[in-house]
């Protein structure tokens, strides 16, 4: 007995059946997906972006620029200024710019300050990252490098 397409019913023919899923089937596959897609997405590590060198690039920038909006204690337009300008300026102002890059920085943070004279501050590890800042002066590049303890 077969009704008419224009009903709504389906004719079924001599070809044969078809198979259909059922609901509560496909509910629990997209269930069971849903459960494995969050399942990974808590176990599988993420990279981890390079912050440590930013940070220290910033701790190097900011120190350079602190040092060199600074007014000079004796000659010069500003500290940085006045280390770079001779051997005798460095020679003198050398324990108070580690003491003053000290008090900036803080505990957590080494340092080094390079003028064309000398530098002052720490040796640079080989194995360790380190942020960098150069501030030209009239006398010279004035290099900060800034590393974790």
């Amino acid at each position: 007995m077969s009704e008419s397409p224009q009903s709504g019913s389906v004719a079924v023919g001599s070809g044969g059946s078809r198979g259909q899923l059922s609901l509560p089937a496909v509910e629990a596959a997209v269930g069971v997906t849903l459960l494995l897609a969050v399942a990974v997405v808590f176990t599988v590590p993420l990279p981890q972006p390079a912050t440590s060198e930013v940070q220290l690039d910033t701790y190097a920038s900011d120190t350079a620029t602190v040092l060199g909006a600074e007014s000079a204690r004796h000659a010069g337009r500003s500290r940085l200024a006045e280390v770079a300008r001779s051997a005798a300026a460095f020679e003198r102002e050398r324990a108070a710019l580690r003491r003053r890059v000290g008090a900036i920085l803080g505990d957590n943070l080494l340092f080094q300050v390079e003028t064309p004279h000398g530098s002052v501050g720490y040796p640079v590890p080989p194995d360790s990252p380190a942020g960098r800042a150069t501030v030209q002066t009239q006398y010279g590049p004035v290099v900060v490098r800034v590393w974790y303890v």
